[in-house]
């Protein structure tokens, strides 16, 4: 954010500050109005993999299962129990008297065609590391089914309890994705009424929503999800009363909305990493990326632990490798890290016989900090261009091969497992740009090894591979600021889940 833009709006919230607040909007009728930066293209769950598209998902459909967010214990959502019954056959009990937005009632028959829809490669799922786990889903009775995995799945827990929403299979079959993002049917404390794709999104509370749920049924009546790419439009709108509530506040921002009376900030730590992803393949668009000199400059180019201080604020949390320290098999142990030293980035530039290296660097959100790196590898002799757009845009000109380095986010559905995210990057799907067999194998092992020990010991050698061959530029996971209206009553998570069905106006 450009500083004519942080002066303009410390101008406005001074403004307000000398009148009393921002304008409080009539709550008569139980209303809330949020932002989000992101463009959702499509609803449903398997369609898109953006944060917005999270948090839609919870709020509209239900899972088999349910992590709480706090204590991370397992609780029964659809599914009333579970048992493995060998590593690759896992068999669940379900909730009877759930019914879908439609009226249709939920039975085996939705878990079924759902899973093997989505579990069906030819469907193409856009995050296929998070369903190409399933082999098949049988029904046993009209409240019983078998999942059976391709191999053993130790995490198949953590997913069935994160983005493996259940659709109505009647009604999936007759409109697919399609209809779906068109009049979505889930079966969750929300349902969506209006959805004018890529702009806004009108949610309306389930006043049906099943008994004993772990989502609690909602207590705001109408939500209004505007998508507003502009920060800085966002910001006026908290603060002229347009809008209740927004997330994914530029710190210096947050800072300055403190002083405003009729809003709340508050920020809690998330388990987004956030890191510089280098195309090494061998058709990268920038060949210096293949020779590891060149990757070690660029990490020791970049000043992580100021960027940490001065643009993602309170609660930062650093990391060395590319995942979330409280997820299953992360870890730094042994991780080689690369300390900030310009002279020394130059210095292996030289060694590598490259001067003045130009590369295209990709980047959807946190401008200020991708500035920053153009600006630390502009000192280290490295000239970065700046090609900022929306994520979808970005995604499609990463997995094309098109993109030399790129400034990744990513939140792994909130899924509290390595497996959604070293995975994800590195185990020759989609998003990996490496492409390296040896972490390949790895990570295949670590994904389907039964034995808790064993895996983590595999992720652990993974890791650190990854930081010797210097593939990535590790930074920290985002500490998010969310500003509301005072009289909303409101918890932030670390899964970056604003939960609706919690809210409530004082």
């Amino acid at each position: 954010m450009s500083k004519r833009t942080v002066s303009r709006i410390a101008a406005l919230v001074a403004a307000l500050v000398a009148v009393g607040g921002a304008a409080e909007a009539a709550k008569k009728d139980n209303s809330l109005r949020f932002a989000y930066d992101q463009v959702l293209d499509n609803v449903d769950p398997y369609f898109n993999n953006v944060r917005l598209g999270v948090i839609i998902s919870q709020t509209v459909w239900d899972t088999l299962i349910y992590r709480d967010p706090t204590t991370n214990e397992y609780k029964p959502q659809l599914a009333t129990s579970w048992k493995w019954i060998d590593e690759k056959t896992l068999e669940l009990e379900l909730r009877e008297g759930v019914k879908f937005h439609n009226g249709a009632p939920f039975t085996a028959d939705d878990v079924v065609y759902t899973l093997n829809f989505v579990g069906d490669a030819a469907n193409k799922v856009t995050a296929q590391q998070n369903v190409n786990w399933i082999e098949k889903a049988e029904k046993i009775d009209t409240f019983k089914v078998r999942i059976k995995t391709k191999r053993p799945f130790p995490a198949a827990i953590e997913y069935l309890a994160g983005p493996v929403a259940i659709h109505s299979h009647e009604y999936y079959a007759k409109v697919g994705p399609k209809g779906m993002n068109e009049k979505p049917v889930g079966s969750g404390p929300y349902k969506i009424t209006e959805n004018i794709i890529g702009k806004t999104i009108k949610l309306e509370r389930n006043a049906d929503y099943w008994a004993g749920s772990p989502k609690p049924k909602a207590t705001i009546e109408k939500i209004e999800v505007r998508m507003i790419p502009d920060r800085q439009t966002q910001i006026a709108e908290m603060l002229s009363g347009g809008l209740d509530l927004i997330m994914n506040v530029a710190v210096e921002q947050a800072d300055q909305l403190k002083a405003v009376p009729d809003l709340a900030v508050t920020s809690g730590a998330t388990m987004r990493i956030v890191f510089l992803q280098m195309n090494t393949t061998p058709d990268t668009p920038a060949a210096v990326l293949r020779d590891i000199k060149v990757r070690q400059a660029i990490n020791h180019a970049i000043d992580r632990d100021t960027m940490a201080k001065q643009l993602v604020g309170e609660g930062v949390i650093p990391i060395s490798t590319i995942c979330f320290p409280s997820q299953f098999g992360c870890t730094d142990e042994g991780a080689k890290r690369y300390a900030y030293d310009p002279a020394k980035a130059k210095a292996l530039l030289a060694e590598a016989g490259v001067k003045d290296p130009e590369l295209d660097l990709f980047a959807y959100r946190e401008r200020n900090q991708t500035e920053a790196m153009v600006n630390y590898l502009r000192a280290a002799g490295i000239k970065a261009n700046l090609k900022f757009m929306q994520y979808a845009a970005m995604r499609e000109q990463n997995r094309a091969n098109k993109a030399a380095l790129v400034h990744q986010t990513w939140g792994s559905f909130s899924i509290n497992d390595v497996s959604a995210s070293v995975s994800v990057y590195f185990k020759g799907i989609d998003d990996d740009v490496t492409k390296d067999a040896e972490i390949i194998a790895l990570l295949d092992k670590g994904d389907t090894t039964v034995d808790a020990a064993a895996r983590k010991a595999t992720y652990k050698q993974a890791l650190g591979l990854i930081a010797e061959r210097a593939y990535t530029v590790p930074l920290y996971a985002l500490t998010t600021y969310y500003a509301s209206a005072r009289n909303l009553e409101f918890k932030a998570y670390a899964d970056e889940l604003p939960r609706f069905w919690e809210m409530k106006w004082k």
